[in-house]
């Protein structure tokens, strides 16, 4: 069975804690597309040159996940993936993934409009910068992040500007999308109006 669900949507939104639910629920394959970059960009941090470093990555590369989770990493991530050759690099490698047999669920910024445009289920997950910056926070202060809610929320708002307005490949809905705007949703609501969206897929 091929059959890919894509799941897309700024940072903080849900889609990475909904990605692996419903990956582990319908026994799917899973990948945070947003590793890729963050590794990229850990790497670009360390003083390697974009290009060369998203042509050398590998799948050591994308563990431990925490040390790709810090908001130095996260801005670092959203710089490189406004970089048109670093994207054609990782491209292959997501779309191959996406049609593995077994299916996959595959979370990012441009899945459902670039990697898959094809994919059988189209989610676009997001929610208002407050309630993400909001998340985020308590995210990293449970980390031992030495940050305050402004920050968390300007860098919000930096990165959706960027990902938003980006040439290559910026973030939107795709036509087809389900829209499911987390602001005032649980985890269990939101997870609820995924599942019978992709069972109605399945049938």
């Amino acid at each position: 069975m091929k059959f890919t669900v894509a799941i897309d949507g700024p940072a903080a939104a849900g889609k990475g804690t909904i990605s692996k639910a419903i990956a582990a629920e319908f026994g799917l394959a899973h990948l945070d597309t947003g590793l890729l970059y963050r590794a990229v960009g850990a790497k670009v941090l360390a003083g390697a040159e974009p290009v060369a470093a998203a042509e050398a990555l590998a799948p050591d590369d994308l563990t431990p996940e925490d040390s790709l989770r810090t908001p130095e990493v996260a801005q670092a991530a959203s710089r490189v993936a406004a970089d048109p050759e670093v994207r054609a690099k990782l491209l292959e490698f997501q779309r191959n993934f996406a049609r593995r047999e077994g299916g996959a669920v595959l979370d990012g910024r441009d899945i459902g409009t670039v990697i898959c445009p094809e994919a059988e289920v189209k989610l676009f997950v997001t929610a208002s910068a407050e309630a993400r910056a909001e998340r985020r926070f308590l995210e990293l202060q449970g980390k031992g992040h030495a940050v305050t809610r402004e920050q968390v929320l300007d860098d919000v708002k930096a990165r959706d500007a960027r990902d938003s307005s980006r040439d290559a490949a910026p973030m939107v809905a795709a036509e087809d999308a389900v829209l499911l705007d987390t602001t005032e949703m649980t985890i269990e609501q939101a997870l609820d109006r995924a599942r019978a969206h992709i069972l109605l897929k399945m049938k």
